[in-house]
């Protein structure tokens, strides 16, 4: 089982970035994929979710900024993020839950995301 997140980089604060989390070693369609972050010295945060179904929800701090999409065909998720803003510089990462679940079963490595004034 393997979630390699990727896409990560050194960015002005009001550019853009697109992440990807590709899936490998489960049934990608049955599960609810999600992004996470963390900044150093704070806990992890949740950032956006996306369902078996195609159904989203985004974090209060990024609504309207940053939108969760899926690709079944290539087990990947994506993170475009836009209106980047300091307060945005973290690691991410992406993990994946069963639908119906509550835990989340599978991690992957995380990516930086770091955002300059």
């Amino acid at each position: 089982v393997q979630l390699q997140a990727s896409g990560g980089g050194l960015v002005q604060a009001g550019k853009s970035l697109r992440l990807s989390c590709v899936a490998s070693g489960f049934v990608f369609d049955d599960y609810t994929i999600a992004w996470f972050r963390q900044a150093p010295g704070k806990e992890r945060e949740f950032v956006a979710s996306i369902s078996r179904g195609g159904s989203t929800y985004h974090g209060d701090s990024v609504k309207g900024r940053f939108t969760i999409s899926r690709d079944n065909a290539k087990n990947t998720v994506y993170l475009q993020m836009n209106s980047l803003k300091p307060e945005d510089t973290a690691v991410y990462y992406c993990a994946a839950r069963l639908s119906g679940s509550s835990r989340w079963d599978y991690w992957g490595q995380g990516t930086q995301v770091t955002v300059s004034s």
